[in-house]
């Protein structure tokens, strides 16, 4: 397939817009998975791949912000980050072997879930963050290894399904558990990129292209999510309007 300016111009927009609601929201692979696949032509196990390089020049810009701005703090988060990074590993050896069509079912009925829960107790996502309480590891310890399985093996929705357990459960500010995911997702990346490019499933010229948007859309937004008084209130909305897009998607109302 050739690539035009038409396209080219196309993928880096669409790469800064997903670079933003990735780093105050989640689900922006979708945009740049579609991308991927419908403008650049790549099939889907490499689109998987490529998609990883935006995710990580988004991950580099926006921790770059969120450390420069203070509010980044991985010691109180290590755990967390430490069960994300095994269950992701874990994720992307079962990607590179099988179909998503399973998870994807699970993907469906758990954002389904999750966006009634959002909706339910919208003040929670508003508060000072109370990580103080130590959490049962019988509850954080496979609710944070499934989530990094669920990154590692397609990201997509991964962003969501992360704040909710952060917020709702872990007891993180969303502007504070979004300095963690932007944390955590870069870590895992690394390893991610790694046994994509090994199994041979990474096309590196047409993943940097969407990359560059997703770079600047990342550090823009994370520059805004730590100074802006009402980030967090934003933060909030975009989430639910993500969660009600992606719910339409999955269940064929919209397409794009």
């Amino acid at each position: 397939m050739e690539i035009g300016v038409f396209e080219i111009a196309i993928s880096i927009l669409g790469g800064f817009i997903a670079g933003s609601i990735n780093t105050l929201a989640g689900n922006g692979s979708a945009i740049t998975l579609s991308i991927l696949t419908e403008v650049l032509g790549l099939p889907g196990n490499m689109a998987n791949g490529s998609n990883r390089i935006g995710v990580f020049a988004q991950g580099l810009t926006s921790n770059f912000a969120f450390i420069q701005n203070k509010k980044l703090d991985v010691k109180k988060s290590k755990h967390i980050i430490i069960l994300v990074c095994i269950g992701a590993v874990a994720g992307v050896l079962t990607a590179v072997r099988v179909s998503n069509e399973q998870f994807m079912f699970v993907f469906k009925v758990l954002i389904t879930i999750l966006f009634f829960v959002v909706l339910i107790k919208p003040k929670r996502w508003l508060i000072a963050s109370n990580v103080e309480k130590q959490l049962s590891p019988f509850l954080y310890v496979p609710m944070f290894l499934g989530i990094g399985f669920y990154g590692g093996f397609i990201q997509m929705g991964m962003g969501v399904i992360f704040l909710a357990s952060m917020v709702l459960v872990a007891k993180y500010n969303i502007i504070d558990a979004n300095a963690v995911k932007a944390f955590v997702v870069f870590l895992y990346t690394i390893i991610v990129i790694a046994i994509f490019q090994y199994k041979g499933l990474i096309d590196w010229k047409l993943g940097s292209i969407v990359a560059i948007g997703q770079a600047v859309g990342g550090y823009l937004t994370a520059q805004f999510a730590s100074k802006y008084k009402h980030a967090d209130i934003w933060a909030y909305r975009l989430l639910v309007i993500i969660m009600i897009i992606v719910i339409l998607k999955t269940y064929n109302i919209l397409s794009w």
